[in-house]
């Protein structure tokens, strides 16, 4: 397949035969605004005051010198090909013959125009909505949803068989199939499925609700006899519905995947979480709004135990977390100790939802986590860092700058915690928080807001095991009964606080 994918002195992009998306770290030095001059063959071709840029109108096939510099000098330069013009393998024509009538089944027709799709082709959705169940993805290929189009999975348990490896909560276990299904779930190993692009301006979407009820009551049935011998275990999981609903699909599950890029999508309505990467790299997720308001455990997008995985310019509307970074849970994560580190989230935005988290289950690792330029203030969690004493592992070097947050938290949580403890508990430790602003006061499932402390630092009575080493710089915390009442600490080692000022806040409508 024609690489889309280019990283190099401190640029990235991906690109299509006519357009580069090109994205970049923020510097170190730089302030919450700043505006990026991009060259596009030596010649001015933007001017940004985000750490991105889409150029579009470009030529196929040709090759372009790009450059990125702002008042300090240069971010870099990075040198790219834009890929050849691909055949359209249009579904709704023969041979495939599709029916985008909302009400025909295309599961058949679907998963044969994704088998023909060679690396110089691209499946085609024009407008309409097309009825599927499950789909299998492979190598160097792409789906293109035009606006109008939606790829809509059933709301029936039966068409999300078999039920393939996978990983839910940080455990490894059969589920369903997810509606899309890239990559085959190996811990050992690297990626066996890479180079495939979803994009346009269409939606991917899945049952939802309704799915997730459907496999939950048909989960609990089949174990019936194994949760009534463990009603101590059952008694200590969030609610009735945890254990049975382990098996729910994802919207789009990557496991073992590289280079995989999603853009411009509507994602909507997993029966659990959305994006799900295991043990994956290089997936960039960038102008994609996900939607699952209302969905339990309805997570936007999930590295789990990945590595350089990217998103931005997306907006969130979820039943959970927005962005969840895990790696395993305890004791198989431990064990497995594959970490997910290189994370990048900018310029984002919360709808609905929880808002950013890192854990529970973060057994394996995580760490170099950089997260800016983003706004989660209609937000439960606002940025939450979630453990529980058992996991061991560790979460470390996380850098939160530029950003408006419901609040902050560090702490312990007391669900999802069944499994064999690892020895020791996570060490938390290597946390900035500059140049954000905290509400102190977060939003609930039906939408209504309640005040909070703007940040709650919270470690291990162990010693050596306290939250340690975190900076809070040029910080607004908006008043909700004075600074005592806003900042909580608890098992905590040298936390500093430079530049903190106090603010009236005014209440979201």
């Amino acid at each position: 397949m024609p690489n889309h994918f280019f990283s190099q002195n401190g640029l990235t992009a991906c690109c299509t035969d006519t357009s580069i998306t090109l994205f970049w770290d923020k510097p170190a030095a730089a302030g919450a605004v700043e505006t990026y001059t991009v060259l596009l063959d030596d010649a001015a071709a933007a001017h940004t005051q985000k750490t991105h840029c889409t150029l579009e109108n470009l030529r196929p096939e040709t090759t372009y010198s790009l450059f990125v510099q702002w008042r300090s000098g240069s971010i870099g330069e990075l040198t790219i090909r834009t890929t050849p013009t691909k055949r359209c393998l249009d579904v709704t024509a023969s041979p495939y013959s599709a029916v985008g009538d909302g009400k025909a089944m295309n599961t058949a027709a679907l998963q044969k125009a994704i088998d023909d799709c060679g690396e110089r082709e691209q499946i085609y959705f024009p407008a309409g909505v097309y009825c599927t169940g499950t789909l299998r993805l492979h190598s160097n290929m792409e789906l293109y949803l035009e606006e109008g189009a939606v790829l809509q999975g059933t709301a029936d348990p039966e068409d999300y068989l078999p039920r393939i490896s996978s990983r839910f909560e940080g455990t490894e276990m059969e589920c369903y199939s997810s509606l899309l299904n890239l990559g085959t779930l190996d811990h050992t190993a690297g990626p066996n499925c890479e180079n495939v692009i979803l994009r346009g301006k269409g939606t991917i979407a899945s049952g939802g609700k309704l799915l997730a009820e459907r496999i939950i009551a048909s989960e609990r049935e089949r174990l019936k006899d194994y949760l009534a011998q463990n009603a101590t275990l059952v008694s200590t999981c969030e609610n009735a519905d945890t254990i049975p609903g382990r098996v729910r699909p994802r919207l789009v599950n990557m496991s073992n995947c590289r280079n995989i890029w999603m853009e411009g999508l509507t994602f909507a309505n997993g029966a659990s979480w959305n994006l799900h990467m295991v043990y994956s790299d290089q997936i960039v997720t960038d102008h994609c709004t996900i939607r699952s308001d209302g969905v339990w455990n309805g997570d936007g997008w999930d590295p789990d135990s990945s590595t350089n995985c990217t998103i931005f310019a997306c907006e969130f509307f979820t039943g959970d977390d927005a962005v969840a970074i895990k790696s395993g849970k305890n004791p198989e994560g431990n064990i497995i100790d594959r970490p997910t580190k290189h994370i990048r989230v900018f310029d984002c935005h919360s709808g609905f939802g929880h808002g950013i988290c890192i854990g529970s289950e973060m057994s394996g690792g995580v760490e170099d986590v950089k997260i800016w330029d983003c706004d989660m203030a209609v937000s439960t969690s606002g940025l939450e860092i979630k453990v529980t004493k058992k996991r061991g592992g560790y979460v470390r070097n996380v850098e939160v700058r530029d950003c408006t947050l419901s609040h902050v938290m560090v702490h312990s949580v007391g669900y999802n915690d069944d499994g064999i403890g690892a020895p020791v508990p996570p060490v938390l430790e290597d946390f900035r928080y500059n140049r954000v602003t905290l509400l102190g006061r977060y939003i609930d499932h039906d939408h209504v807001w309640h005040t909070c402390p703007a940040i709650e630092l919270k470690g291990f009575d162990v010693p050596g095991y306290e939250v340690k080493n975190i900076c809070f710089k040029d910080v607004v915390l908006e008043d909700n009964g004075g600074p005592e009442q806003n900042i909580r600490m608890q098992y905590c080692r040298n936390v500093s606080f430079e530049n903190i000022t106090v603010r009236s806040g005014v209440q979201p409508e």
